[in-house]
Formats: structure tokens, sequence, C-alpha cells
């Protein structure tokens, strides 16, 4: 088994080189958070093939020409993939787990996101959907990146997602007093060890961890 980076430093080094390959991960938060910009990371930093079923192909290639190099990042993984932005056709899962089926080998597949899919199946239907979507990322030795937004999803469904991905990535935003506050939380992390506590980042037009003592 491979790992392979995240596109954040500090991440990689608490998950011992980054995430297995073959992996489906889950990237859960609020619709309103910053989330968006996590996701671009982990979907720069190798061949990528990028499925929106909610915003135009348009406004997420300008959202990720906007990022910021400057941030706690690594370079990409062979030096500057292509990325690859389409819009989904429908709101079937099987189709969407089919586009996976050229995904390049060490690539991500990113679905952003999978509430459209979760609210068009049943439960089972949509459970076998996720398996063809890890049998292809298995054998590109990929990984397999869910926008999962929370509010407003099937919640038989959404525990599906959860319960299929290997390694869940749950982004909580928060005010406090003036501060808006972001703690990512790794709750599950198939074949690796989970976080024992949450990863403070700051999420302004980049991502970065911040690594200073948070007493509250």
């Amino acid at each position: 088994m491979q790992t392979l980076p995240t596109g954040i430093p500090t991440l990689d080094r608490r998950f011992g080189g980054g995430l297995p390959s073959g992996s489906v991960v889950a990237l859960t938060a609020d619709p309103a958070s910053q989330s968006e910009l996590v996701l671009n990371r982990l979907a720069r930093v190798r061949a990528c093939r990028y499925l929106t079923t909610v915003r135009s192909a348009a406004a997420v290639e300008t959202a990720m020409g906007r990022g910021d190099e400057r941030s706690d990042t690594a370079a990409s993984a062979d030096g500057g993939a292509e990325t690859t932005v389409e819009t989904a056709v429908g709101d079937s899962p099987d189709d969407v787990a089919a586009a996976a089926a050229d995904l390049p080998e060490r690539g991500t597949f990113v679905v952003d996101s999978v509430d459209p899919l979760e609210a068009a199946a049943a439960a089972p239907a949509y459970a076998a959907s996720l398996d063809e979507l890890r049998a292809h990322v298995v054998e590109a030795d990929g990984i397999a990146l869910l926008h999962a937004l929370r509010g407003g999803e099937d919640a038989r469904c959404r525990r599906v997602t959860e319960q299929v991905a290997d390694v869940v990535f749950d982004l909580r935003t928060t005010v406090r007093g003036a501060e808006i506050v972001n703690r990512l939380v790794v709750p599950k992390f198939r074949g690796g060890a989970a976080l024992e506590e949450p990863l403070k980042l700051k999420l302004t037009d980049a991502v970065s961890v911040d690594t200073s003592r948070d007493i509250a």
C-alpha cells in the first residue's frame, strides 16, 4: 500500500506520508464554510478528475485558480498535474461512479458534492455505486474525495457515505467571540491512525495549519 500526499504537509506528517492509495475519503462540512479550500488543495496535488454536481465547471475552475501557493502546501507530486473539471450529467450515482473508470494512475477523483447523489437513489443502490467507485479507485491506486455538505441531505444515504468512506475529514466551523474557528477532526482512518485531537486550520484565501497553542 502506497501513501499519497494531501498537499498539506502538516497533515501528511501526522498520517505518515499521506492517505493510503485506494482510499475513499469523505470531507464533511457546513455549506457556508471554507471547505472548498481544503477540497481544492487535495485536488491540485496530483492528476485529478473533478466532477461537479452543483456548481458549474467554469465556477470551479475560477475558484481553483485563486489558490495561494504561499500557504502550508506541498508541491504537486508530479510537478504540476492537470485537473480536469467536468459537470456531472444528471444525478445518477451509477453514472458518477462510472466516470472514475478512466482515473489516471495515482490520481484523485473528486465528487463535489455528493448531496444530489444521496438524494437521488435508495440507500442500497447508492451503496452499490460507491462500491463501483471504490473498485475504480483501487485499480488506479488513487483516491476518491467526496464533498459531503451538512443540512438537507438524505440521512440514510449520508450514513452510507460515512460508513463506506475509509477516511472521514470533518471540518467544523464555529464563531467564538470575534473569531471564526475552523477545526479539522479526523475520527475515522482505515489503514492508519485517526487523529486524537482536532487540527486548527487557517482558512482565509488559502489553507494552513495553525500551530499556535489554543488554550480555550
